[in-house]
């Protein structure tokens, strides 16, 4: 894979398709291919060029020691699309990578053309605050959970109702999380993304689009339509029957959503 040096880390990136640039910036612990089963073909087919990448704590990205910062991770996406020489650029960010995303449109308005932002919060709630303790907790007890555990806790956190109770697609989706398993991107834990950025969000110029999930525990809509209403320029679209990993239960949905969007701007 081709890199780039930036914030003192190498970060590895792809490129698919052809036509104006989009960055996409996946969530905690996920590697950069996530986007191409589903959201870099339709991109590519639709005109585009689609940037993917590993972020920091992610191979073939560097992993440098824990703990990171939400700042070192906007610095590493700021000095990627800085080499890339891809500013103003379009972005599409997911839960972490549209965190991210929204502190680049925040700081650095000028790297930023527009941005679609999917499963995203401008601040966590009680029971957020509680899963991110306790992702942590678990994380430095050095407990090693059996991995048939780990896959239905991974379902049951990041999945709907729906695909759960849709026996073959359970079926799929537990084997996979169950070949996914390992320790999450241990830096990546220590990210904090609690705090409240409604205020400064007011202030982002870039046109934004959310798009939450209905069944979402991880950003459940009413999260994500904070940032919607904070963000001057921003509209919302919420996709039914779906978890935070909506944008693979319901591919098709997103596709359009986010191309739609990269359309008008």
């Amino acid at each position: 894979m081709p890199h780039v040096f930036t914030n003192g880390i190498r970060l590895s990136y792809e490129r698919s398709g052809r036509g104006e640039r989009v960055l996409m910036i996946m969530g905690s612990s996920a590697a950069g291919r996530v986007w191409t089963l589903h959201q870099t073909p339709a991109l590519a087919a639709a005109g585009y060029q689609a940037i993917t990448f590993d972020n920091r704590g992610v191979p073939p990205s560097d992993v440098p020691p824990a703990p990171y910062s939400l700042a070192d991770m906007v610095a590493d996406t700021r000095g990627l699309i800085e080499a890339l020489d891809a500013a103003p650029c379009r972005i599409v960010g997911c839960s972490l990578g549209a965190m991210i995303a929204q502190e680049l449109a925040i700081e650095r308005p000028d790297l930023v053309r527009c941005a679609v932002l999917i499963a995203t919060k401008s601040r966590s709630d009680a029971v957020r605050k509680a899963q991110d303790r306790a992702e942590r907790a678990l994380l430095e007890s050095g407990i090693a959970l059996p991995p048939d555990y780990e896959a239905v806790m991974s379902a049951t956190q990041m999945l709907s109702p729906e695909t759960l109770n849709d026996d073959d697609a359970v079926s799929l989706w537990l084997e996979t999380f169950r070949a996914a398993g390992g320790e999450p991107a241990r830096g990546q834990v220590y990210v904090d993304t609690g705090v409240d950025r409604r205020e400064a969000l007011r202030e982002v110029s870039a046109p934004c689009r959310v798009i939450s999930f209905a069944d979402d525990v991880i950003t459940p809509p009413h999260l994500a339509a904070e940032v919607a209403e904070a963000i001057p320029d921003c509209d919302l679209v919420e996709i039914p029957g779906c978890g935070h990993f909506g944008y693979l239960e319901r591919p098709a949905e997103v596709n359009s959503a986010i191309i739609e969007f990269l359309d008008k701007h």
